[in-house]
């Protein structure tokens, strides 16, 4: 089942390729991506460190360890591959990485012509990267490998009865840093694994550290409590709605997931008072009565919390759960989201510290907000507490490849 998978995901992103973007992307990213490697790292004498993503998600996770990483190794050669077009696309500016570029996709020939490619001294994998081929081959020619900010459920592949070729993969991991305790108990006796917690709190440290400053949102904020609402879907939208049209005293800012241009106009017919941030950012005057700030870009939400009262946070009311919670919570901030958020342990976490707050309805969500706004402060401090208690697993992961001498040796 796997061979057909991987031999007919590029046939039918081929096809797709046609009509889809992203698909065009991705398949048009890795036409002579072997050939380019062989060529370009053809006499590289410095150690490679090659960290994979699957996509953005991911690569905000591995980017403080290969930030750390860089700090401590600054004549290690970094390759950075990705899964996804949008991961890709996303780390175009991320300036630690001497190579950035798509992982072709596996079978026996491509992991070999990969690693004689690029000749790693650590592969580093995030998260949810499970790759046969490439781990077997990593495996052969006893590379370290590790797998960091993993995270590990009853019901996956691993621990069932049929999962021996998964757990066979897993086996190909030199360690693996789990984010829970639950994870570690699942896979002990596996492979050699440790806790070691989320590198996302430390990336999350790190945006707040250096927050860059947006007049056109300070402008916009002042005077008013404003809600920050981030990566929201249509059903996180609606939820919204009542809200924002029965508290005229409230300022909103929406940083929308998807920023299609029917989407926004969407947005704009269906809540009062809107005004585009490309609109403001170029010039134009906030008009009377303007009340909901509709971001139309990408890259900036997580930065923008440091504006709100309260934050809401997407996806909850969707199918796939709620977004990142860490990004508002970072800037002790109130973080507010829906009902689906039972895989993400930190927005669990999160409530039980006090900072979090999930909401079924219209009017649940609209209590909570009100209740919130009258006192945001204490559950403010809770969210910012809960984010500091939890850094340090970058620096966990970095001493490690250094007592392992991973790159030196």
């Amino acid at each position: 089942m796997y061979r057909i998978f991987i031999f007919l995901y590029p046939l039918f992103v081929r096809v797709a390729a046609l009509w889809n973007n992203k698909a065009r992307k991705w398949y048009d990213g890795r036409k002579g991506l072997l050939e380019a490697l062989a060529k370009d790292f053809r006499g590289n004498s410095r150690p490679v460190a090659w960290f994979h993503c699957a996509s953005l998600g991911e690569f905000e996770q591995g980017r403080p360890v290969m930030e750390e990483l860089k700090r401590e190794h600054p004549g290690a050669f970094l390759l950075l591959t990705f899964f996804s077009p949008s991961g890709l696309e996303a780390s175009r500016s991320f300036d630690k990485a001497d190579y950035i570029c798509y992982l072709p996709m596996d079978s026996p020939g491509n992991a070999r012509l990969f690693l004689d490619a690029v000749r790693p001294a650590l592969a580093v994998f995030v998260k949810y990267e499970f790759w046969h081929y490439y781990l077997r081959e990593l495996n052969v020619r006893k590379m370290p490998t590790l797998l960091i900010s993993a995270v590990f459920r009853p019901g996956q592949p691993f621990f069932r009865w049929y999962g021996g070729f998964w757990r066979k993969m897993l086996c190909s991991f030199t360690e693996v840093f789990v984010q829970d305790r639950e994870s570690l108990q699942l896979i002990q006796g596996l492979v050699s694994a440790r806790l070691n917690g989320d590198t996302r709190f430390d990336r999350v440290l790190a945006i707040a550290a250096t927050p860059g400053e947006y007049p056109v949102v300070a402008a916009f904020a002042e005077g008013a409590p404003l809600i920050v609402a981030g990566s929201t879907w249509n059903e996180d939208e609606k939820e919204l709605i009542h809200f924002v049209r029965s508290n005229a005293g409230v300022r909103f800012l929406i940083a929308p997931h998807e920023i299609s241009r029917d989407h926004l106009q969407y947005l704009e017919k269906t809540f009062p008072g809107t005004i585009r941030y490309s609109a403001l950012a170029t010039g134009q005057a906030l008009p009377e009565g303007a009340r909901c700030l509709i971001v139309d870009n990408v890259g900036m939400l997580a930065r923008l919390y440091k504006y709100a009262t309260i934050a809401f946070v997407g996806g909850g009311f969707g199918g796939d759960g709620v977004h990142n919670v860490l990004e508002p919570a970072v800037w002790g901030k109130p973080v507010v989201f829906g009902p689906i958020y039972d895989k993400y342990r930190e927005a669990t976490a999160l409530i039980a510290a006090g900072g979090g707050f999930s909401v079924e309805t219209t009017l649940e969500l609209e209590k909570c907000l009100l209740r919130l706004l009258t006192e945001p402060v204490t559950a403010g401090l809770a969210a910012r507490n809960y984010i500091e208690r939890h850094a340090g697993a970058t620096q966990r992961i970095v001493r490690y490849i250094q007592e392992k001498r991973l790159l030196t040796s």
